[in-house]
């Protein structure tokens, strides 16, 4: 018995010491991240909000780092080619991912995803909240909401608006404003904002209920007027631009908000490591003016407060897509 315990001895620490042996590469791999350039993937096209956001962060990250941070912007299928894409990119953490309400709130939307957003996706902060604006071409006939809506109903479905895809915050904010007023409008999806904007800007769609950054320039120049904002106060780059609820519809008061998430496959140290990275980048008044310029409010919390924070938006978002009927198509 004495032999048999001196060898169950001998090989539980042979056990133990060969488990530290194989974390220990784990552990230095996390401490010396990153040790090449790192992608941060925007699954929409260039020149949203999104894409703006993701080009801030990668340039205080890199600067942060001294590595090479670069955004790929993988647009389609209302973000989902660039959130499936992040998600099969394997435990390293150099492949990240600007994500939106479409891939983690909405994208109930799509009853035939390949892969599972709520799961495949990993977050390590909320970036950032902003509210939403309604614009319109110069030409519609139509200067506040409670014109919008009795236009929209004189004239049923011949009034379209459009969106960064199916699902995306400026589908699924289009979609409460049609719940909240019963106006009939039609939806248009585009692949991303920046191809929404410009049939906008071509007068062949009516309206969008776009993120301030995108289209604030547009706004301030007179291309486009502002109708709404959707926040609970209005915005400081907009202030005569009432409040969604000062204009009548307390029920489109709404923010949209945006995230840094990994793949699933990596170790929770390490997107704790990156999101302490963060907040290094978030303690800088420079990266915070340069959200808050954009009529953005910089959030920047923990990977816990992030999921917990996503799993609410996601149950408010499936009561409009179940009560609407918003499905791929619609």
């Amino acid at each position: 018995m004495k032999l048999f315990s001196t060898w169950a001895k001998a090989a539980s620490q042979a056990v133990l010491a060969a488990s530290i042996c194989a974390l220990a590469p784990v552990s230095n791999a996390q401490e010396d991240y990153p040790t090449k350039p790192i992608r941060i993937v925007v699954p929409f096209s260039a020149g949203g909000s999104s894409d703006i956001q993701g080009r801030l962060i990668a340039d205080y990250l890199g600067k942060l780092y001294g590595k090479s941070v670069v955004v790929e912007n993988r647009p389609g299928a209302g973000g989902h080619i660039g959130g499936r894409l992040v998600s099969d990119s394997g435990p390293d953490g150099y492949t990240l991912l600007l994500g939106s309400i479409g891939l983690h709130a909405t994208y109930g939307v799509y009853p035939a995803l390949n892969y599972k957003p709520g799961e495949d996706l990993k977050p390590i902060t909320i970036v950032a909240q902003m509210p939403h604006v309604v614009v319109a071409t110069p030409s519609l006939p139509a200067n506040t909401l409670a014109e919008l809506t009795a236009l929209a109903k004189e004239k049923p479905d011949s009034i379209y608006f459009g969106s960064a895809g199916v699902g995306s915050s400026v589908h699924m904010i289009g979609e409460l404003y049609k719940m909240e007023s019963g106006a009939p409008i039609t939806h248009i999806p585009y692949k991303g904002s920046s191809a929404a904007l410009n049939d906008l800007m071509g007068e062949q769609i009516h309206l969008l209920f776009e993120n301030i950054p995108t289209v604030i320039s547009y706004v301030q120049t007179g291309k486009l007027k502002a109708l709404a904002i959707t926040g609970d106060k209005r915005a400081p780059q907009l202030p005569n631009v009432p409040t969604a609820k000062e204009a009548g519809l307390p029920g489109l008061e709404v923010m949209s908000f945006t995230t840094l998430v990994a793949s699933k496959d990596v170790p929770d140290a390490l997107v704790e490591k990156i999101n302490k990275d963060i907040q290094k980048i978030y303690a800088n008044p420079d990266f915070r003016k340069g959200l808050e310029n954009l009529g953005m409010t910089p959030v920047g919390n923990s990977p816990s407060e992030a999921r917990a924070y996503i799993n609410k938006e996601k149950a408010r978002w499936d009561k409009v897509i179940n009560t609407a009927k918003i499905t791929v198509g619609s």
